[in-house]
C-alpha cells in the first residue's frame, strides 16, 4: 500500500508562514514543508543542469559532489555564526539546519527522487532525527497540515513538545559553547574553529545517513522497472 502523501498547500488553507504562528507546536514540521517549498526547486535545477554537463556521472558520483560542498558550507556557515556573541548558538542552529536541508534534498535530487515532492518532508524530520521513522514523520505532518484554527498545534503541550524537540540540538551544544567562549579569551577563533569542524562533521553524519536512504530507495525501484 502507497502511504498517504502529506501536501504542501491546499486551497482555502493559510500559507505555511500563518500557520507557523496559529501552531507553533507544529514547528518542526511545518519548517521541513518550508524547506521542501523554498529549497526543492534549486535542488532539482541543480540535479538536470549538473546530469547535463556530465551525462556519465552516477548518482553515487553526483552524491559525493554535492556533499563535498555542503560540507564545507556547513563549516563556513557555523564558523560565521560562531562571531554572534551571545547569540551564537541560536544563530548556529539556524543557519546549519537550513544548509543540512538543502543537502538532503540535492541527495534526494542526485538520486532521482523528486526534490519537491512532499515526501521528501518526511525524509527531513526522519534523518535530522527530529522523528524516529517515517511513519512517526508522516502522521505528524498529516496532522500539522489538516490542523484548524483550534488545532491541537496551539495546545500548551504541544508548544512545549516542539519547543523542546527544536532545542535539544541546542541544549546538547550550550556546555560546549561555554568552553568555547572561555577558551576564546586565552586562543582567539577557537570557537569559530571547533564550530565550523564540528558543523562540518555534523553535515557529513547526515550526507551518509541520507545516502543510504536514498541509495536503497534508488536500488529498490531499479528492481521494481
Amino acid at each position: 500500500m502507497v502511504p498517504a502523501q502529506p501536501r504542501t498547500s491546499t486551497p482555502g488553507r493559510p500559507p505555511i508562514a500563518a500557520r507557523l504562528l496559529d501552531h507553533p507546536g507544529f514547528t518542526p514540521e511545518l519548517l521541513a514543508v518550508a524547506a521542501v517549498n523554498s529549497l526543492g526547486p534549486a535542488a532539482g535545477s541543480w540535479a538536470r543542469q549538473t546530469r547535463t554537463t556530465y551525462p556519465t556521472a552516477s548518482a553515487h558520483g553526483l552524491a559525493r559532489l554535492i556533499t563535498t560542498r555542503f560540507v564545507r558550507l556547513a563549516g563556513v556557515s557555523g564558523a560565521a555564526s560562531a562571531a554572534a556573541g551571545l547569540l551564537a548558538p541560536v544563530a548556529e542552529l539556524a543557519a546549519v539546519s537550513w544548509t543540512q536541508a538543502a543537502l538532503v534534498l540535492h541527495l534526494a535530487a542526485a538520486y532521482g527522487l523528486d526534490p519537491t515532492d512532499p515526501e521528501r518532508a518526511v525524509d527531513l524530520l526522519v534523518l535530522t532525527q527530529v522523528h524516529p521513522d517515517d511513519r512517526s514523520a508522516r502522521s505528524a505532518l498529516d496532522a500539522a497540515l489538516a490542523a484548524g484554527p483550534d488545532g491541537d498545534g496551539s495546545g500548551l503541550h504541544r508548544v512545549a513538545e516542539a519547543g523542546w524537540r527544536l532545542a535539544a540540538p541546542l541544549a546538547a551544544q550550550a556546555g560546549g559553547w561555554l568552553a568555547l567562549r572561555l577558551a576564546a579569551r586565552l586562543l582567539p577563533g577557537a570557537a569559530m574553529l571547533a564550530a565550523a569542524v564540528g558543523d562540518s562533521a555534523a553535515a557529513q553524519r547526515l550526507a551518509a545517513r541520507a545516502v543510504a536512504r536514498y541509495s536503497q530507495s534508488n536500488h529498490s525501484r531499479g528492481s521494481e522497472a
